[in-house]
């Protein structure tokens, strides 16, 4: 049995638009699968169908043989897929500890206790931020709590919804080790990222999506060898077709 998660065939459908048009993904176990593509493309109408928020129109998600289309949020960590939203979503009133162990409340005292060590060893700059609500940190800490949310529940898999998203060169040059890391563990990474240079330059695969479908399913390295795969996908209409001239 294939131990990697499969979106198969997936259909978001966002008001009366088709957001998400039959798409096909593979994430393995250990490595970084990037996800490109300009605003509007489908990517986070994705994110949200992977993590059960909203309920694809058509399309599987499979893990361990299972069928996790329709699965409510709850399961699908239960499951192994832990989803990191846009915009460092943090409880903004609670202290960054108490977010932690509200992420690990499915586990024992023991185990939570491991997994808050285990967790805090990537991120040592919250230590001492401990006590400190998680509204009070600046944006890049935020980001931070917000990974180490996901991470507590000791996931599987790991979607990453815009990583870098409001955030300096300098937190996000601190993310990227991270998520090395968190690969190199064993961990399957989904990564969403609008930054080409950033994310093809953790990726081991790549899709590039474009007006809801995927364009490119492939090698990251065809990406910077060949511009024009990624240009196309997010500039579609020429500048003839744009004025009715073709």
């Amino acid at each position: 049995m294939s131990q990697a998660l499969r979106i198969e065939n997936l259909v978001m459908v966002r008001g009366t638009k088709i957001a998400v048009n039959s798409i096909k993904l593979k994430v393995e176990p250990g490595q970084i699968t990037v996800l490109l593509g300009p605003n509007g493309a489908g990517k986070t109408s994705t994110v949200l169908g992977i993590a059960g928020v909203v309920e694809p129109e058509f399309g599987e998600i499979w893990l361990d043989g299972v069928d996790l289309k329709g699965k409510d949020p709850d399961e699908i960590r239960r499951r192994g897929i832990a989803t990191v939203p846009e915009g460092h979503q943090v409880l903004r009133e609670m202290t960054v500890q108490d977010n932690l162990r509200v992420a690990g409340g499915d586990l024992s005292r023991s185990a939570l206790a491991t997994a808050m060590e285990q967790t805090l060893s990537l991120f040592p700059e919250l230590q001492s931020r401990l006590g400190t609500p998680a509204g009070d940190l600046s944006g890049g800490q935020q980001q931070m709590v917000a990974i180490a949310q996901a991470l507590m529940v000791k996931p599987r898999f790991l979607v990453i919804d815009e990583l870098s998203f409001g955030l300096a060169p300098l937190i996000v040059a601190r993310l990227v080790p991270v998520i090395r890391k968190i690969a190199a563990d064993g961990i399957g990474v989904l990564l969403i990222e609008q930054f080409t240079q950033l994310a093809l330059g953790l990726a081991d695969h790549a899709y590039v999506m474009s007006r809801g479908e995927v364009s490119y399913d492939g090698v990251p390295d065809k990406l910077v060898s060949d511009p024009d795969i990624l240009h196309r996908a997010y500039f579609p209409v020429n500048s003839r077709e744009a004025v009715g001239l073709a």
